[in-house]
C-alpha cells in the first residue's frame, strides 16, 4: 500500500503466505496441536529484501492461552519445550551454564513479559557456588537471570548490563525474553516466536538499542518473543486493506508517516502477559531439568 513502512519483529509476518524464494525455506508441522511455521533465511539477499537478519525463526501459533483450561496449557508448554529443546540439539549448544535475560519494562504492562517471565525462573547458579553438593543433588542446569529494565530506569543501556553479566558468568547459553511488535492484531499474545539471530530491544517501535548477538555478548543467543503491540498506522494499513483498499490518499499517507504514531495493545493485556510469563517460564524450567 503506498510505500508505507509496516512494523513487525515478527519473520512470519514478513513473508506473505509463508511464500519460499531464494534464501527462504520454510515449513509448516503441529506439535501438541500448537501450530508451527519454520523459516530459515540463508542469503543476504533474502534478508535484504524481507528486513531481517539470516538465520533460523520458529512461531507457535497458541491461540489465547488466557482464556485456557490447564490441560491446554500444559500441552503449550510442552510444545514450547519441545522446540526450544530440539532449536539448542540442532545448534550443539549446551545449558550448563545458562543466562536468562527479561528485556523489558515492568512497570508497563505490554512490556513486562520479559521481567515476569524471569520472575517464574528456577535460579540455581548461587547454589552449585555454595554447595555444589546440593547442586548435584538438585538435578538441574546452572541457572542465572537477569531483568536490566530499561535505560530510562536504571540509566544503563540494556545491552550494557547484559553484556557486562555474560562477561563476568562466561555463559554457555543466553536466552532473551521480550514483548515485540506485530503486523496484525490477531497475533497480539497469541503468537510465540524463537529465533538464533538476536535481538534490537525496542525496534518494533522505531526505538533501535545496541543489537545483541553471538557476536556482540561472545555467546549463542536464542530470543523468545511475544508480539504484544501493534503500531497504529500498520493498524489503519492492514484494515484499510481488509476493506480491500489497496491505495490511500497523500493526505492519509502524510499522517501515518508522520512519527507520531502510537501504540495499541489488548484491553485483557495484565491477564494475557501473566499467563504468557507463565507459559515461558514454565517451559524453561522443564528446558533446565536433568533429572
Amino acid at each position: 500500500m503506498n510505500n508505507y513502512t509496516v512494523r513487525s519483529d515478527l519473520a512470519a509476518e514478513c513473508v506473505e503466505g509463508g511464500a519460499q524464494g531464494e534464501g527462504i525455506l520454510f515449513n509448516e508441522r503441529s506439535r501438541a496441536d500448537v501450530g508451527i511455521s519454520e523459516m530459515r533465511i540463508t542469503s543476504e539477499s533474502a534478508s535484504e529484501k524481507i528486513g531481517k537478519p539470516i538465520g533460523k525463526y520458529i512461531t507457535l501459533d497458541i491461540g489465547r492461552s488466557w482464556i485456557e483450561d490447564d490441560k491446554r496449557i500444559m500441552e503449550i508448554i510442552d510444545a514450547l519445550h519441545g522446540e526450544l529443546s530440539e532449536f539448542i540439539d540442532e545448534c550443539g549448544i549446551s545449558l550448563d551454564n545458562t543466562l536468562v535475560a527479561g528485556l523489558g519494562n515492568r512497570s508497563i504492562t505490554s512490556d513486562a513479559l520479559g521481567p515476569l517471565a524471569v520472575d517464574g525462573l528456577t535460579v540455581t547458579r548461587h547454589i552449585k557456588i555454595l554447595d555444589p553438593a546440593l547442586f548435584e543433588r538438585l538435578g538441574t542446569e546452572c541457572v542465572s537471570a537477569i531483568s536490566p529494565g530499561v535505560a530510562g530506569q536504571t540509566g544503563f543501556e540494556t545491552f550494557d548490563l547484559i553484556a557486562a553479566a555474560a562477561a563476568e558468568i562466561s555463559p554457555s547459553l543466553i536466552i532473551i525474553i521480550d514483548a515485540l511488535a506485530a503486523r496484525s492484531t490477531k497475533r497480539l499474545a497469541t503468537t510465540v516466536q524463537l529465533t538464533d539471530t538476536g535481538i534490537s530491544p525496542g525496534s518494533g517501535i522505531g526505538n533501535n538499542r545496541k543489537r545483541m548477538t553471538r557476536e556482540d555478548l561472545g555467546a549463542p543467543v536464542i530470543v523468545i518473543g511475544v508480539p504484544t503491540i501493534v503500531d497504529s498506522g500498520t493498524l489503519v494499513r492492514d484494515a484499510l486493506t481488509e476493506a480491500g483498499i489497496e491505495e490511500i490518499p497523500e493526505s492519509l499517507s502524510e499522517v501515518l508517516d508522520n512519527g507520531q504514531n502510537f501504540f495499541v495493545t489488548l484491553k485483557e493485556s495484565d491477564v494475557a502477559i501473566e499467563s504468557l510469563s507463565r507459559i515461558i517460564s514454565s517451559s524453561l524450567n522443564k528446558l533446565f531439568q536433568t533429572a
